[in-house]
């Protein structure tokens, strides 16, 4: 199946403030953004037309603009009604959306302080990350060649566009060697996430989770631990091991472009789709619908 290129679509884009059509969405490749990474995003699903946490993603991307010392000239509020126009503007009742900001091309050097950081927002659809049939015997992880950086290296809390130039090569890698996607591990050698999905451990019933000290505490992942607590299931958030791996029950990850995922196989182990993740997904699709899910005692 051919792929259509992202710069030749149909539709309309945000962009610093004003709707243009989608091919005229352009920047100049002498831009601080893409030489030196200095860009922040989002990845935003709405469902039945309603932006799933629209809010608290929209204060994650002036977060990581923040740290990485960019100043969005737009308020918080602006930013959610743009989201919600340019959805409209679409057409759309169930999309992907990705805010992005970066810094422009008035300065080019390390040095970026007299740069305009710019914000543009884009949507389209994008119906599920994975295939049906990944879905139903999940997906498989391969250890990564590369290790997530220490927390006194990089701006790990922020969703840094440059951050994920090791994401892209070991899900290239894990691709190449047969796999869906990488499993990523830390400096200190825990495995913490796939390329852009949080990980679950499940052992006798308790999910597990990693601290977010080192990676995204991705929003999705709250959900799905605010989901544990009213479904009643016991979670952990403590380091994993490879060993804690090798013993699970199940492994699931989550992200808002992955939903909640389960995890067939990790390099030689493999697992079966069980009832926790089976009750996890279950309310989390019936959540950003705005359904109810299943109760406590179910």
């Amino acid at each position: 199946m051919s792929l259509i290129p992202f710069d030749d679509r149909d539709g309309t884009i945000w962009f610093d403030g004003k709707m243009v059509p989608w091919r005229e969405a352009k920047i100049h490749v002498i831009c601080h953004g893409l030489h030196y990474g200095s860009a922040v995003f989002e990845g935003e699903r709405a469902y039945e037309g309603k932006i799933f946490k629209s809010a608290q993603h929209t204060q994650r991307l002036f977060t990581s603009a923040e740290l990485l010392g960019m100043t969005i000239p737009f308020s918080n509020d602006e930013i959610n009604a743009a989201k919600d126009a340019v959805l409209s503007a679409n057409n759309l009742k169930d999309a992907y959306l990705r805010p992005v900001a970066w810094r422009g091309s008035e300065q080019m050097g390390i040095a970026a302080r007299q740069t305009k950081t710019h914000v543009a927002i884009a949507c389209w659809e994008w119906p599920s990350y994975f295939s049906p049939e990944l879905r139903e015997h999940g997906i498989s992880l391969m250890s990564a060649p590369w290790k997530k950086p220490a927390p006194d290296t990089a701006p790990v809390h922020a969703k840094a566009a440059g951050l994920y130039m090791i994401n892209t090569l070991s899900k290239h890698a894990a691709e190449e060697a047969g796999f869906t996607d990488a499993l990523m591990l830390d400096y200190r050698g825990y495995p913490v996430e796939a390329t852009g999905a949080n990980l679950f451990r499940i052992k006798n019933g308790v999910v597990r989770t990693p601290k977010p000290d080192c990676f995204l505490n991705g929003i999705t992942r709250l959900t799905v631990i605010e989901l544990c607590h009213a479904l009643s299931i016991p979670l952990e958030e403590d380091h994993i091991t490879m060993d804690d791996l090798k013993t699970a029950d199940e492994v699931f990850i989550t992200g808002t472009a992955a939903e909640v995922m389960a995890v067939g196989k990790i390099d030689d182990q493999t697992y079966s789709i069980g009832p926790v993740t089976r009750r996890l997904r279950e309310a989390y699709e019936n959540l950003v619908r705005g359904r109810p899910y299943a109760s406590a005692a179910a």
